[in-house]
């Protein structure tokens, strides 16, 4: 059970979460939590809406600094190759979480759903935007760093602090188009509907890399 009966609570629960993903963001780097790279598993944890969203987003937050990390031209090649395991874990967990977002939300929507709603899906699922707002998030908590270096010069910082203003409103629109779409549904103009990855390269039975290591 979800524990939000109308539309407007479903609304709120998200500008919530969303809120909590900034908020995350900060406190992770003051912080980084001692399960980093272990964080709760898709089948266990926290399974509230925030729950899931904030496990999600501390996918996107450990891969942020994986994928730092992989860049390093100074390293032996076994660390990087180390890094792009640790990418792949992670990104799968991470797209584990947004379909259980998605799940969520459309067990939390279905009953509001008027009989007749018109079969039009949007181009991205709930959970995936959810997902760019997370990613955004982050975008927008390192680029305000880059703004305020005093190690850099002003031009550098001038130039991070227009890229934030425009990170800060994409994500501001991407959050109102969310809720737009949730009205869609409610008036059934669209109908929402979980989309699953299906992600091939870290299932041993489907990548060929990896099960042609048995032939």
């Amino acid at each position: 059970m979800t524990g939000l009966g109308t539309g407007i609570e479903i609304v709120a629960a998200l500008e919530r979460c969303f809120a909590e993903q900034e908020n995350a963001v900060a406190a992770w780097h003051d912080k980084t939590p001692a399960n980093a790279g272990e964080a709760a598993a898709p089948a266990g944890g926290d399974t509230t809406l925030t729950g899931l969203i904030l496990a999600q987003h501390f996918m996107n937050f450990s891969l942020w600094h994986i994928e730092d990390e992989a860049r390093q031209d100074d390293v032996d090649d076994g660390v990087i190759a180390a890094c792009k395991r640790r990418i792949d874990r992670f990104n799968q967990v991470r797209n584990d979480y947004m379909e259980k977002v998605d799940d969520w939300l459309l067990r939390a929507l279905t009953p509001l759903l008027p009989a007749e709603a018109r079969l039009r899906h949007n181009t991205e699922s709930l959970g995936m935007a959810v997902d760019r707002l997370s990613i955004l998030a982050l975008k927008i908590y390192h680029m305000r760093e880059q703004s305020e270096r005093r190690d850099a010069d002003e031009e550098h910082r001038r130039k991070c602090r227009e890229k934030l203003a425009v990170l800060v409103e994409q994500r501001q629109d991407l959050a109102l188009a969310v809720k737009d779409l949730i009205g869609e549904y409610l008036a059934g103009t669209k109908s929402p509907k979980l989309y699953y990855q299906f992600k091939m390269y870290n299932d041993p039975t489907l990548n060929p890399k990896l099960y042609g290591r048995k032939l």
